[in-house]
């Protein structure tokens, strides 16, 4: 499990040095980042933060890698102008501020986004896809939103959430093998559990050695070895998306 004095490890990696190509409009009460593709297009998908922010580089990065393969992708502020957290804050009270951002209570904020991808950008067809807080809110809306068509969580905290897995759609759960915040046991019990309940098609797949954040919180160039995984994860987010949207 991970170390109580930092409870969390999603600052595990690198913060890109990036400036993103989309740009930030608002949407109802909320900011948000959105990145169009070339040539026009129904399909979307909703880009939701880690506990670093909407603004975070890397998350926007994702946003930009989703519109160059055909999506309009838009990362929205579901902290609502709260904080996100900062790696030098106090990890002893991290468990506390978690508290004032429950990743269930995202419903208001998912449909102000998905009727302005509906009004403003044409979209027929969205997915989501959420990193760490975001891969539970993910988790979250696949129980609730019938509107929406398909899921990715990324190394979303399965602790949270469990005995829920009536999925509504097709959900995609990655975890890294060697991640200290989510033990693979728990991954071992969330796949038993989506066998028994689960009606729609999922998949839970582990990446060896990898540690949590892996996917968009490490750079390609960190270490070689790491490289062909992270472009494996990343090009097994685009297929399962391109399947189900």
């Amino acid at each position: 499990m991970a170390n109580e004095e930092r409870p969390c490890l999603c600052n595990i990696g690198d913060r890109f040095d990036y400036r993103g190509l989309g740009q930030e409009v608002q949407v109802e009460h909320i900011r948000a980042y959105i990145c169009k593709p070339s040539s026009s297009t129904d399909k979307a998908v909703i880009v939701i933060q880690d506990i670093f922010g909407w603004q975070l580089p890397n998350t926007r990065y994702i946003a930009d890698m989703l519109a160059a393969n055909g999506y309009i992708a838009i990362c929205p502020d579901y902290f609502v102008g709260q904080e996100p957290w900062k790696p030098s804050d106090d990890w002893s009270i991290f468990n506390d501020w978690l508290k004032t951002r429950d990743a269930s209570r995202v419903d208001r904020e998912a449909d102000a986004v998905l009727k302005y991808l509906k009004q403003q950008c044409g979209a027929k067809k969205v997915g989501v896809i959420g990193f760490c807080w975001g891969g539970m809110a993910v988790h979250h809306l696949m129980l609730k939103n019938p509107e929406l068509k398909t899921g990715v969580s990324v190394h979303g905290v399965i602790k949270y959430f469990e005995d829920r897995y009536s999925l509504l759609h097709p959900t995609f759960f990655i975890f890294g093998e060697s991640d200290e915040y989510i033990p693979i046991e728990q991954v071992t019990i969330m796949e038993q559990k989506l066998k028994q309940h689960c009606k729609v098609d999922y998949n839970v797949k582990i990446y060896p050695g990898h540690t949590h954040g892996f996917v968009h919180r490490k750079r390609e160039d960190m270490n070689p070895k790491d490289k062909p995984f992270i472009e494996e994860a990343r090009k097994d987010i685009i297929n399962w998306l391109n399947k189900y949207i």
